[in-house]
């Protein structure tokens, strides 16, 4: 019979077993040590608020040493780089539609006779504004950019051309978000942050609470294939993803007024595409881990980089170069572009289809590893 009194040999005791049992847990251990690492790494390095070298693309029908410069002054402010040359208005609106670049410089064919006959003709920019916080910032420096861009060119016999007025004008045309507002930007994204982390969650939870409860004898016993079992369970949480879906969309456009551009068809395709993606990978999480606890840790350290690195808070843009490739690995960056392109841009298939295909491929490749993983027997 135990002693009334405190044993601090009993004590001592229960705490040996207890980190015994945090040794012997590889998951449990593996998200106390990477988790905070990971944080750091993230929150230090690849998380940026102020995004730099964006892309822009410039449309110029009679290229010049003038134009060049101003290629030249984008590049140097730091916030810009000119990536590509694009040959008609029509190429700069399909080019912004499917976010290749932010922005579309439009320098007018009679750019050049016009400088130099001092008539201060205007440039058109064009500006992806679907995201405020990365347009925002920038449109301050392109602004400033009449200023500094042909000091070179406008000396000697163009001095006279270079007065303390700026030579030439900016016209600034924002697109699919002209006010700015952030909650058309937000609202859309977070339906993909919604959905990530209760249908991960729910199905990461299916067949480790099957073995916890020993009902998954029965069903290891029937003639079923993995694949059959794994899908099978999913079916039931792609409503509760739809239930999901339709609240938020609700709001979004009751409360928060966020135009769907691109149609109610589009969105629940989409919902449907990115719900099966995350339920697989709850299966394949369900599939690996040995209790409930592990699966809800598992969850954890999917969930996290999603939501850091997808540009839901931050853009994918201020990223460095690693954490922007680690970004496209994951299914909710894609979703997040393609959620904001049907809401606000209303763009066709082939606008779209560079974000669906990697959340198909991901698709595929997570289920491949869920039939893979799948155990036969409780062993």
């Amino acid at each position: 019979m135990a002693s009334d009194s405190f044993s601090p040999t009993r004590w001592w005791g229960v705490v040996l077993k207890e980190f015994l049992q945090l040794r012997r847990d590889r998951v449990t251990f593996a998200l106390i040590i990477g988790l905070p690492i990971a944080q750091l790494l993230l929150f230090g390095f690849a998380i940026n608020a102020d995004p730099k070298n964006l892309p822009v693309a410039i449309v110029d029908p009679n290229p010049s040493e003038f134009s060049r410069s101003l290629a030249s002054a984008l590049n140097s402010t730091g916030y810009f780089k000119v990536t590509r040359l694009l040959e008609s208005e029509e190429d700069a609106k399909r080019t912004l539609l499917r976010g290749r670049e932010l922005f579309v410089i439009n320098i007018p064919a009679d750019f050049t006779k016009e400088l130099v006959r001092g008539h201060k003709p205007d440039l058109l920019v064009e500006v992806d504004a679907s995201d405020p916080g990365v347009s925002g910032q920038s449109l301050m420096a392109i602004s400033q950019m009449p200023f500094i861009a042909l000091k070179r060119e406008l000396s000697g016999p163009l001095l006279p051309l270079a007065p303390d007025s700026p030579p030439f004008g900016v016209q600034i045309h924002r697109l699919y978000n002209p006010e700015g507002l952030t909650r058309y930007n937000m609202i859309p994204s977070l339906m993909g942050v919604i959905l990530t982390i209760t249908m991960v969650m729910m199905t990461s939870l299916a067949l480790t609470r099957e073995r916890e409860r020993g009902t998954m004898e029965n069903m290891l016993s029937m003639p079923l294939k993995p694949l059959e079992v794994l899908s099978g369970k999913m079916v039931p949480y792609i409503f509760i993803g739809f239930i999901q879906a339709t609240i938020i969309l609700i709001a979004a456009r009751l409360f928060f007024q966020v135009p769907v551009a691109g149609g109610l068809a589009a969105v629940y395709l989409a919902t449907m595409l990115y719900v099966t993606t995350n339920l697989a990978v709850g299966i394949t999480i369900s599939s690996l881990a040995r209790n409930q606890l592990q699966a809800i840790q598992m969850t954890i350290m999917f969930f996290m980089p999603n939501l850091l690195l997808s540009g839901f808070l931050y853009s994918v843009l201020g990223e460095p170069k690693w954490a922007r490739i680690l970004s496209e690995m994951l299914p909710l960056t894609h979703f997040n572009r393609l959620i904001r392109s049907i809401f606000l841009k209303a763009g066709d298939f082939s606008d779209l289809w560079p974000s669906v295909w990697p959340i198909l491929l991901f698709t595929v490749l997570v289920m491949f590893l869920a039939d893979r993983t799948y155990k036969t027997t409780l062993d």
